[in-house]
């Protein structure tokens, strides 16, 4: 039967005499079995993308850092023979070795990124294969990340793609690309140049044609150029023009098609011409324009599957992320899938994607290891980071490091080797990092993102105007953002603010003090100081090494669906197409103080506030944020607000009521 079906896709699928590129997803019927099983007689049959961890994140199992297997049959039809064939990992963490017919066919080193692998000399045609995948996620000194408070789930996490191309074909081998760039050299309203880099591979003793066609967003082909090289295995550049280009922006994401067509292997990838740049006074621009950055922090896993993410789970938190008003995202400690950034170009919303080279708040982390396979590490995923991501016109920015420690003479050197490195892997995009410490290694990238956390653990909020001063008298000349965000959890709740660092709460982190955090540098922040603000996180992720197993700083819980207080906040600030009217503390549905003030959300209008039928006086703490006037509640209690056509309600149940009723 398996044979049956292979012989149905080359059927059916795109076969001809000219070798046509085939793809097939690889993701049914592969067993998995630990290491330490020794054996794969009771391997379980899984679908990727798949994890082993799942199962510590539904409470069936402990958090696992091991190595386990991924093995399946591959029938190769003999049709294929003179045929070439690679398979295609999109993700796997965090070390991968790869196997056919207990041949070792390579080894890749980092979970965040894509990595292929030809198979052809590996394989029998018209025979079935075996494939192994040994996968490791545990730590080690000479893999990035080597410090981090964030998951490693293990596992094939993301799709595996077979290939299949003709002799001479658009390598899939280039750092795991699709083996096209398309690089813009200028970029005006009038025209833009540049090249379209192919990594171009066959037969040496042979010439081919190349065609490569730039298609624009109506269908018209835009310019088209057809040359001649010989596949020689290193990149062919082949310059384009385009005349009255339309330019991708947030507001007006046009994309172009670029296809390139060896013979009958013809590769397609999407792309946006733009032009970013930072100005004198430290503003970020696209064509020209001030985009003024409101980011998230996207992390990588959800509770429901940790980090084996569909396209489903990226289309609901973009839908979250875009209600709420945000227009860019900054993926954490590695890259997402491509899914994600093609739903960005499409939709206008720019991009971070950094390295995972970043160190946990926990002291006794090492970040760094000064060694040549650490520091090679390091840089082989900075190449793959921005090679796989360099065609998606919403990646605005790369990432070199964050939250690092220390300034020893070796990091900074390190620091400053891979800045170098991002800077002539693409000229086009500035650099970025993300720091909560002084030092020379701020000074570094073209970007820098300060992480605050003033009146967190100690002080008041109120100090980061202080601080804020001191920033624009000493260090004004910095193209500078800030990114901030605190602890918050659902299920704890309080009427009393207890001061973060004191022993009483050391456990407890209730929602109302992150929402009391929020409210505070939403209204200090000084936007005319930055480029942009980022909110550190948009989702509570799993974490391990906290005693609850979750790391809960997102504005939604860790479900993706629970909205936390401070979610409606910055929908209220941010979000300028939709209104929005919140009544806070609706998880705190039932209280024991008979005297409440109520705090709600509104964008348009001061909204009008009843206690069960009877209009309370409002007053407005900053822009978006009211409150009333201390009120008696006793028994239940209906809140009404109403605003701008809008309204919202909340049911008060007083304690002492619930007390008395059950007496």
């Amino acid at each position: 039967m398996r044979k049956f079906a292979v012989l149905l896709l080359i059927l059916a699928g795109v076969w001809s005499g000219t070798m046509a590129r085939e793809v097939y997803v690889l993701n049914n019927d592969w067993k998995f079995f630990f290491k330490e099983e020794n054996s794969s007689d009771d391997a379980r049959f899984v679908r990727l993308p798949h994890t082993w961890n799942y199962d510590a994140l539904t409470g069936g199992g402990s958090y696992l850092q091991t190595m386990a297997n991924y093995q399946r049959a591959l029938y190769i039809p003999s049709e294929w023979s003179g045929r070439r064939l690679f398979l295609k990992f999109h993700g796997v963490q965090s070390v991968a070795d790869v196997f056919v017919n207990g041949e070792h066919v390579g080894e890749h080193r980092g979970g965040w990124t894509a990595f292929s692998f030809e198979i052809t000399d590996y394989v029998r045609f018209g025979w079935d294969n075996t494939l192994l995948v040994v996968v490791d996620n545990s730590y080690g000194n000479d893999v990035l990340p080597t410090s981090t408070e964030a998951n490693l789930y293990g596992g094939i996490y993301r799709d595996v793609e077979l290939i299949v191309t003709s002799p001479t074909t658009v390598s899939p081998l280039y750092y795991g690309t699709d083996g096209v760039l398309v690089r813009q050299k200028s970029v005006t309203q009038e025209k833009v140049e540049g090249e379209v880099s192919v990594a171009l591979d066959g037969p040496r003793d042979t010439q081919c044609s190349v065609t490569v066609n730039v298609v624009a967003p109506d269908g018209y082909v835009a310019t088209s150029k057809t040359v001649k090289a010989r596949p020689d295995g290193k990149l062919l550049n082949v310059p384009f023009t385009v005349e009255n280009p339309e330019l991708w922006s947030p507001s007006r994401p046009s994309l172009y098609r670029v296809d390139v067509s060896v013979g009958g292997d013809t590769v397609s990838v999407r792309t946006g011409f733009r032009h970013i740049e930072v100005t004198p006074e430290g503003k970020f621009t696209i064509n020209g324009r001030r985009v003024y950055v409101r980011g998230v922090t996207l992390m990588h896993d959800r509770s429901q599957n940790a980090s084996a993410l569909s396209e489903k789970d990226y289309d609901s938190d973009l839908r979250l992320i875009r209600d709420m008003g945000a227009n860019a995202v900054r993926s954490a400690i590695g890259p997402h899938d491509q899914y994600l950034y093609d739903e960005c170009d499409r939709n206008g919303i720019v991009a971070w994607v950094e390295t995972p080279f970043t160190q946990s708040p926990f002291l006794s982390d090492i970040a760094f290891f000064s060694t040549a396979r650490f520091e090679e590490n390091g840089r082989e995923q900075m190449r793959e980071i921005i090679l796989q991501n360099y065609n998606h016109p919403s990646v605005v920015m790369w990432g070199v490091f964050s939250m690092l420690r220390g300034n020893t003479p070796k990091q900074l050197a390190y620091i400053r080797g891979l800045n170098a490195l991002a800077k002539s892997l693409d000229p086009t995009r500035p650099t970025v990092a993300c720091s909560n410490q002084d030092g020379e290694m701020n000074f570094i990238t073209d970007l820098i993102v300060w992480q605050q956390s003033i009146g967190w653990m100690k002080g008041s909020v109120e100090d980061l105007k202080v601080w804020q001063r001191a920033l624009s008298e000493n260090w004004g000349h910095l193209s500078q953002a800030i990114c901030y965000g605190e602890g918050g959890t659902i299920g704890q709740q309080n009427e009393t603010f207890v001061k973060r660092g004191s022993s009483s709460s050391l456990h407890r982190i209730p929602e109302s003090w992150q929402t009391r955090f929020h409210e505070g540098y939403s209204r200090l922040v000084d936007e005319e100081l930055f480029w942009g603000v980022w909110i550190n996180t948009m989702f509570d992720f799993g974490s391990a090494r906290y005693r609850a197993g979750v790391q809960n700083s997102g504005l939604v819980a860790f479900d993706h669906a629970q909205t936390k207080d401070a979610y409606y906040l910055y929908r209220t600030l941010w979000n300028d197409r939709v209104p929005t009217l919140c009544i806070t503390g609706k998880n705190r549905e039932v209280r024991m103080r008979e005297k409440q003030c109520i705090k709600v959300y509104s964008s348009r209008d001061v909204p009008v506030i009843t206690l069960n039928g009877d209009t309370v006086a409002v007053r407005q703490l900053s822009r978006g944020v009211y409150y009333t006037d201390t009120l008696s509640m006793h028994g239940r209690n209906m809140i009404r607000a109403t605003a701008g056509g809008q309204a919202d309600s909340l049911m008060i149940t007083i304690g002492n009521y619930l007390k008395r009723s059950n007496e």
